[in-house]
């Protein structure tokens, strides 16, 4: 069996990647596009697959600028 001796390897979403997945799909949309990028790229970046670093700090960017979510 391989792989048993190791860890397995998870990537942990940063706060930013939560909350962008937290949105609804047209607010995604909007962010994406903001941001400069496809929905698909997006959603790449918050699962924690590899994106180009331009892309993943001008998405980080646009969550940032988001209002905080009404309790």
């Amino acid at each position: 069996m391989r792989g048993h001796l190791s860890a397995a390897k998870r990537h942990l979403p940063s706060d930013s990647q939560n909350r962008f997945r937290a949105l609804s799909r047209s607010r995604r949309a909007k962010v994406a596009k903001a941001a400069g990028t496809s929905l698909v790229k997006a959603h790449q970046w918050a699962r924690g697959a590899a994106v180009e670093a331009a892309i993943a700090t001008s998405l980080e960017t646009q969550v940032a600028k988001l209002p905080a979510p009404k309790k």
